[in-house]
């Protein structure tokens, strides 16, 4: 087993893992970062695909690359402001959840009747 290999099977498990994350979680912080793992292991399997075009000898293509790096930017902004909103939520709810019939004095269908 080689180093790409090896990588590309992280990437894989990684992706993997932020896919679980992003249906097994409710909770919007929990969501945020498990989309960051599914975006750290694409960002994996697209420098890994890159690697062995390379080693190939199919020539170093330098737009995985761009698209790798262009990701990590895209994903830092949208992760900051995916915080902030959930923070605005905190500070103007007084919870972090999007769920109306939370504990939080919220009442349900069965105390109205």
């Amino acid at each position: 087993m080689n180093a790409a290999t090896l990588f590309g099977i992280c990437g894989a498990a990684l992706a993997g893992l932020g896919l679980f994350g992003l249906i097994t979680n409710s909770e919007p912080l929990r969501k945020i970062l498990a989309f960051n793992l599914l975006g750290t292991g694409t960002f994996l399997i697209f420098g890994v695909v890159a690697r062995r075009g390379a080693a190939a000898g199919l020539g170093g293509d330098p737009v995985p690359q761009a698209l790798v790096i262009t990701g990590i930017v895209v994903a830092f902004s949208a992760t900051a402001m995916a915080v902030v909103l959930l923070l605005r939520l905190f500070e103007e709810s007084g919870k972090a959840t999007l769920d109306p019939n939370e504990a939080d004095g919220a009442s349900t269908a069965e105390d109205d009747s």
